[in-house]
């Protein structure tokens, strides 16, 4: 593809009520297979700036656009589809469905996105293929892969929810604080499996954490505080 996987331009943000805008950025763009780190102390705006990035949340002003197109130009139909197309996203908390398999959690996107079935049968001849392929590049045993997932640990949990967000090779993968439970070994290994998941797939990755620690193992580094102008409006009025 040409251009940017993800351009942010003039994003200014203000949660409504608000008469002072949290979020103002000039410029942030990511390629296709760069993997970005996104740092900064807990309540900082980074969880509402990934909102932005998948056009969960609109900007007040400016755009945000994915693939070439401005969340703020489409329908709430169409960002939805859009968003399901192009975006897989790893939650903080997983937001697996409890009563679902691993196996039909992870084939979940497609059942919604023609587009990542496509890819997805293309890729591994069938759904359930192409999630078994998933959970075993996670590391996930076979003996789970049929287990309700509320009956999984956390860190198997994790690893479901990233092969979720895999399948069907999505532009674009949004992971928010994903590490913050597992220990050191795990949370090292789970980062293994996902950077060279998604240097496979040439998905771009945004990976949001307050742990700096393992900022060096991305192609790029970001402190919000440092491209947001809200917070240096704010430091110079202090």
């Amino acid at each position: 593809m040409t251009g940017p996987v993800l351009e942010v331009t003039d994003l200014r943000f203000a949660w409504p009520g608000s008469s002072q805008d949290c979020l103002c950025i000039d410029t942030l763009n990511i390629q296709e297979s760069q993997s970005l780190f996104l740092y900064g102390p807990s309540g900082g705006g980074k969880s509402t700036l990934l909102s932005l990035l998948a056009g969960v949340l609109l900007p007040r002003s400016g755009a945000v656009s994915l693939l070439g197109r401005s969340w703020s130009d489409m329908r709430p139909g169409q960002r939805d589809r859009h968003r399901v197309d192009h975006v897989g996203y790893i939650f903080q908390q997983f937001n697996l469905l409890p009563y679902l398999s691993v196996i039909d959690n992870t084939i979940a996107p497609c059942r919604f996105s023609p587009p990542r079935a496509k890819v997805a049968i293309e890729r591994s001849g069938s759904l359930h293929a192409a999630a078994e392929f998933w959970l075993g590049s996670m590391g996930l045993h076979a003996r789970d892969w049929h287990r309700p997932a509320r009956d999984l640990s956390v860190g198997q949990q994790q690893r479901v929810a990233a092969a979720r967000a895999l399948i069907g090779a999505p532009a674009l993968v949004i992971a928010d604080e994903p590490t913050s439970a597992p220990d050191e070994n795990r949370r090292d290994a789970f980062l293994d499996l996902l950077l060279s998941s998604c240097r496979a797939t040439r998905s771009a990755l945004v990976f949001v954490s307050h742990d700096q620690r393992i900022a060096g193992r991305f192609d790029r580094q970001l402190l919000l505080a440092q491209i947001n102008q809200a917070d240096i409006a704010t430091e110079r009025e202090s």
